[in-house]
């Protein structure tokens, strides 16, 4: 076993830029839109109020005797004592809870509007109109929820017709109907430049999301609110992008090197049930204790996590320490997590040189009563040495496991704790979840920083409501083969938001067919005009012409 699996090859390299007037994504981005609001961040005024001067102290603090506490518990040395291997496994808990039964299956915009409903639509809707006034004061961009939608539609689209730049599509060339039939191509880049999630006039009160906030507000309720599993993983997720931005950092170990870092709960599948955007210091969840910033994070997104029914919680070495795992603990979540032995204070495991010479399989256990919790490490060598720490697994039973041999040229069969196997089956989560957005990622062109976390988020939903889906179909025991792949379920969600042309069937049944006046004028949606018009179909919500010379309208229902 190539102990890279079970360990994180870290630490991070993480590098913080100021971003100047202009930023440029090299990798993602074909347009020259400019981002003269992407440094949103204010500073306070500074007020002689003894009141304000009295809580700033008295803040300031707590935070220095929080972290003196840390430091000092840090430094305290932990009574550590080998494990005898007889009769030492200790029993993994048992899943008290149970994922909800489904009556039936739903579309799968359903799925997808659950996340995107109207609220956010019309958010993004409103914010976007007043940044175009805010721009342009002469001009209105006169968006509504059906067209952003529409909008959205033509991205998902993109990223199953993968073009090197975004006016190919409407190009005569390589033209792509699903794309260009929806709206033009000057109507679909002044969507893109102006749509914006929130007011540049408000005060951002030094949050560096601010930009995104009302986005991320929106959605991470609702992927708090699904179903879990026992089984979830806690993970470091990179948005790929690299243009100038405060907000990227520069992890090498990574496929991605550059990008945003957005820490995930999830569970075995990739279904994703919290997320935190990296924007700096993390400070500790309401009510906890300062355990450093990496226990921070998993602390803040285990709030989540229901702490009576036997959920087991995994991350890597980044996130794990001996303060951590008591936190979660008294908290009645089992954790388990690769661990650095500096991390493990006043523990000591034989050197790889040492264990190499025993062979392959050769693994040691300790255990420690930290706070009342007891706390099981074990050091596993198989091409190097790797240490495991957990509060409710153990090295037994030992299981055998296939490696090639190179010297022998053959496979060997080499011991695994239990311990490791457990890491190993379940710490997989965020790479799925890395794949399957991988597979079709919105790749759309932007010096705005947040386009790129808006499109990955339309991906990252777009993934969960799969899953979502899949899981349904299997509560049902739906055969497999009936079920929609990946491709299949995004080219589904697409087609119902971009709303081009409804199905032959529904445009010629003559039922329900009527022109209704609108205010605002649309382009006509019939294939061979171009013309402009202000009569819309009350049934199909289609645009259409009622001129003499060319009667758009007739034509398009026959």
């Amino acid at each position: 076993m190539n102990a890279s699996v079970v360990c994180g090859k870290r630490p991070h390299v993480i590098q913080t830029r100021v971003p100047p007037e202009e930023s440029e994504d090299s990798c993602l981005s074909d347009s020259g839109d400019s981002d003269d609001d992407c440094n949103e961040g204010s500073s306070s005024e500074i007020t002689d109020n003894s009141s304000d001067e009295d809580s700033t102290t008295s803040a300031s603090a707590a935070r220095r005797k929080s972290a003196a506490a840390t430091t000092n518990r840090r430094k305290q040395k932990v009574a550590w004592k080998t494990v005898k291997q007889e009769n030492s496994a200790k029993d993994v808990p048992v899943w008290q809870g149970a994922l909800p039964d489904f009556d039936a299956i739903s579309l799968p915009i359903d799925y997808f509007r659950d996340f995107f409903d109207a609220d956010l639509l019309h958010t993004i809707v409103e914010q976007s109109n007043l940044y175009c006034a805010q721009e342009n004061p002469t001009r209105a961009l006169k968006l509504d929820p059906n067209e952003l939608e529409q909008f959205i539609g033509t991205v998902v689209y993109m990223s199953v017709f993968h073009l090197p730049r975004s006016r190919t599509y409407w190009s005569s060339e390589c033209r792509v109907s699903q794309v260009a039939d929806i709206m033009s191509r000057d109507r679909w880049e002044e969507i893109k430049h102006f749509i914006h999630f929130c007011d540049n006039a408000a005060p951002s009160s030094g949050d560096k999301l601010f930009k995104v906030r009302s986005l991320i507000d929106s959605l991470l309720p609702k992927f708090q609110a699904l179903p879990q599993d026992q089984m979830l993983s806690i993970v470091e997720q990179m948005v790929p992008f690299k243009g100038r931005s405060s907000l990227k950092q520069y992890i090498p170990k990574k496929p991605y090197k550059w990008g945003y870092k957005i820490f995930v709960l999830c569970d075995t599948k990739g279904l994703v049930h919290s997320f935190d955007i990296f924007s700096g210091k993390t400070d500790p969840a309401p009510g906890q204790a300062d355990i450093g910033e990496s226990g921070n994070v998993v602390l803040k997104l285990a709030q989540v996590i229901h702490g009576t029914v036997n959920q087991l919680l995994y991350f890597d070495e980044w996130f794990s320490s001996l303060d951590l795992f008591v936190a979660l603990a008294n908290k009645g979540i089992p954790a388990l997590g690769t661990v650095r032995e500096n991390c493990l204070r006043g523990c000591t495991f034989s050197a790889d040189a040492e264990m190499k010479k025993k062979g392959r399989g050769t693994f040691e256990e300790q255990e420690a009563v930290v706070d009342g919790v007891e706390v099981r490490a074990v050091k596993w060598f198989d091409n190097r040495g790797v240490i495991v720490a957990s509060t409710f697994a153990s090295a037994q039973p030992v299981s055998s496991v296939e490696r090639w041999d190179k010297r022998l040229k053959q496979n060997v069969s080499v011991e695994c704790p239990s311990i490791i196997g457990l890491h190993n089956k379940f710490m997989g989560g965020a790479d799925a979840l890395d794949a399957l957005i991988a597979q079709y990622r919105i790749h759309i062109r932007s010096k705005k920083y947040y386009h790129r976390l808006f499109f990955h988020f339309v991906d990252m939903v777009i993934v969960n409501s799969w899953l979502l889906y899949r899981r349904d179909c299997e509560s049902l025991c739906v055969p497999r083969k009936l079920q929609k792949d990946l491709l299949a379920f995004r080219i589904s969600v697409a087609r119902a938001l971009s709303k081009a042309i409804p199905t032959q069937e529904v445009r010629s049944d003559a039922v329900g067919h009527w022109p209704v006046v609108e205010r605002e004028r649309q382009r006509c949606k019939h294939p061979k005009c171009k013309g402009q018009t202000v009569f819309k179909c009350s049934k199909c919500n289609v645009h259409l012409c009622l001129n003499k010379n060319h009667n758009c309208f007739r034509e398009f229902h026959e």
